[in-house]
């Protein structure tokens, strides 16, 4: 078990650590910025990563403080939901009510990979090839949808 403050050096170290495996990521290089996240210029919609002790996630979430807005967003993007499951054989999860640890709702389309640890470093390096990978595709094809979405 970790103390509060292990825990968090933990936490840093991972992402220091997956922040240095992109940058050798034949496939990022070039890039201006290694990743949109929250800059996709879409009210209320950011590209997220999560790591945890259950698995590594690469989420497109819509968070809207509105319900209304949130969910006409949501919507929204099921219409493109092939454009953005490109690349994705078993496709998405869609989660149109996901409670965040903050008890804040808010919508989520997700890739997961589940049985990693966060806490086990010998994981870490199948956590940065499935978030890097996903997280590109993910990009790529919200980016191709971005500007029908644009309020």
């Amino acid at each position: 078990m970790y103390s509060k403050e292990e825990l968090k050096k933990l936490k840093l170290e991972f992402w220091e650590s997956f922040g240095a495996y992109c940058a050798v990521q034949p496939y990022l290089r070039g890039r201006r910025k290694i990743w949109m996240l929250y800059d996709t210029k879409v009210k209320g919609v950011e590209l997220k990563f999560d790591a945890n002790r259950e698995g590594a996630y690469v989420i497109l979430e819509v968070n809207h403080r509105e319900e209304e807005r949130r969910l006409e967003m949501f919507e929204r993007l099921t219409w493109y939901r092939e454009a953005l499951e490109r690349d994705f054989p078993e496709g998405l999860v869609w989660d149109v009510c996901f409670t965040r640890e903050n008890g804040r709702e808010v919508a989520r389309i997700y890739t997961a990979r589940t049985g990693l640890d966060l806490h086990r470093r010998a994981d870490w390096g199948e956590f940065f090839a499935f978030m890097a990978s996903q997280m590109f595709l993910l990009e790529r094809n919200f980016r191709g949808i971005a500007e029908y979405l644009r309020e």
